[in-house]
């Protein structure tokens, strides 16, 4: 299969990238910097400018797997920042969907990200895909990153939107930054603990990305995460457990707001999503348990 990905150099990209490969597809890559990648074009992938005209790649393709969004963690949300988190996801879909429109043969399936913090904070109360969105920031750039991507289906195109958890892997994402001080046994809980924390290893969650292309029936948004999320307390835990270190120091809210405001928000708010649709169209997750992700990665 051709596959059209944005965001594929990516912490999420990068990894999704080389599970498409092994699996024998063809990639397309569109990047801001096409020419920083010429060493690893072959045969079987290839990198293009979102300066391009997209239209001619989009028609080659079968399907579009679209990541491309700014970071939202490491920094305090300026308005600045906060313009670059919401620009860099709609614009660059809504680019896309044009680029679907004015092609005489289009892609038959789009999958288009979207994240856990859709959902309005519910502490204990599980959330699957029929759960109501929230009125924070981050919640109303998932809800018009969706809203981009829905006019594809217009053009005769399937769409499938991941609502993506917390991403689990070595070497970047959420677990790189609570690793150092919990090596440094300085580690803990952030926030209260009792916020549900909706993790995903990395593997299942780029399985769980690609399972639209193989899986005809599964359209519109879908849950991507484990399917048993944990508290922050539990999370802290396991880690500690795992690293052989103790979980003693919780970094309470107010310091987290003073150091990041806003931006604190996705680990402090509580999302016990359950991601029932992936299950009921027979999604199978390798890494099930907070305890089995955490061995293997750590």
């Amino acid at each position: 299969m051709k596959v059209l990905i944005t965001g594929g150099t990516g912490f999420i990209g990068s990894n999704l990238r080389t599970l498409l490969l092994q699996d024998g597809h063809f990639l397309t890559i569109v990047s801001r910097s096409p020419e920083e990648y010429e060493d690893e074009t072959a045969k079987n992938q290839q990198f293009v400018s979102w300066d391009d005209n997209l239209v001619p790649e989009m028609e080659k393709a079968d399907a579009v797997i679209n990541l491309a969004g700014s970071s939202i963690f490491g920094t305090r949300w300026t308005d600045e920042v906060k313009e670059k988190i919401y620009n860099s996801r709609i614009e660059c879909t809504e680019q896309l969907v044009e680029a679907i429109k004015d092609a005489d043969n289009p892609p038959s399936v789009m999958i288009s990200a979207s994240g856990a913090d859709y959902y309005e904070p519910a502490g204990d109360t599980v959330l699957d895909e029929s759960a109501p969105a929230g009125d924070s920031f981050l919640s109303k750039v998932c809800v018009d990153w969706e809203k981009a991507a829905q006019p594809a289906t217009e053009y005769g195109v399937r769409l499938a939107n991941p609502r993506i958890g917390v991403v689990l892997e070595k070497d970047g994402g959420a677990l790189e930054q609570m690793l150092l001080p919990f090596k440094l046994f300085v580690g803990g809980p952030i926030g209260s603990g009792e916020q549900y924390f909706p993790w995903i290893h990395m593997l299942d969650l780029c399985r769980g990305l690609i399972y639209p292309l193989k899986n005809e029936e599964l359209e519109g948004p879908y849950n991507l995460n484990a399917p048993n999320p944990v508290t922050m307390n539990e999370f802290a835990s396991e880690l500690a457990s795992q690293l052989h270190r103790p979980s003693l120091f919780r970094v309470p809210e107010f310091v987290l707001d003073i150091v990041l405001g806003e931006a604190a928000n996705p680990v402090i708010t509580s999302k016990r999503m359950q991601p029932k649709k992936l299950q009921q169209h027979g999604f199978e997750f390798k890494f099930g348990y907070l305890r089995q992700a955490l061995g293997d990665i750590l």
